[in-house]
């Protein structure tokens, strides 16, 4: 199970880098949990998670994601990540985070996010080092 597990996360992965909402949705359970820990932020439900997920590409349309470990075991996997996305005001900033997912019949259940995002290092451009957005 632990390939499938890992094929599962780095398609989803893709999805998010591609910004391909259908991809993503296409692999949440209906009953699907979104939780950023970081920012306060929770959706319940496959429908509430599609338009949070696609608030979150409109406000940042230039996020990606790069991988840096992933784990899996069974239907579980956690995957450690750093982000890189634009300003408004023209800064490039990144920061570091993890999700953890659980996942049931092939499916993400639950997504749960914590990360640095609430202090982002300023690659370049306007701000300070530990501007925020």
């Amino acid at each position: 199970m632990s390939a499938a597990t890992r094929g599962l996360i780095d398609t989803y992965n893709d999805a998010w880098n591609r910004q391909d909402l259908d991809a993503i949705a296409a692999l949440h359970a209906d009953d699907v949990v979104f939780e950023n820990h970081t920012a306060g932020e929770r959706a319940e439900g496959a429908e509430a998670v599609r338009a949070h997920i696609a608030g979150i590409f409109e406000r940042w349309p230039s996020l990606r994601f790069t991988g840096r470990r992933l784990y899996v075991a069974g239907d579980f996997a956690v995957s450690e990540w750093t982000a890189s996305a634009t300003r408004p005001d023209g800064a490039q900033i990144e920061w570091d985070g993890v999700d953890v997912f659980p996942l049931r019949d092939g499916k993400i259940v639950r997504k749960d996010v914590y990360s640095t995002s609430h202090s982002p290092r300023v690659q370049r451009g306007s701000g300070s080092t530990n501007g925020g957005s």
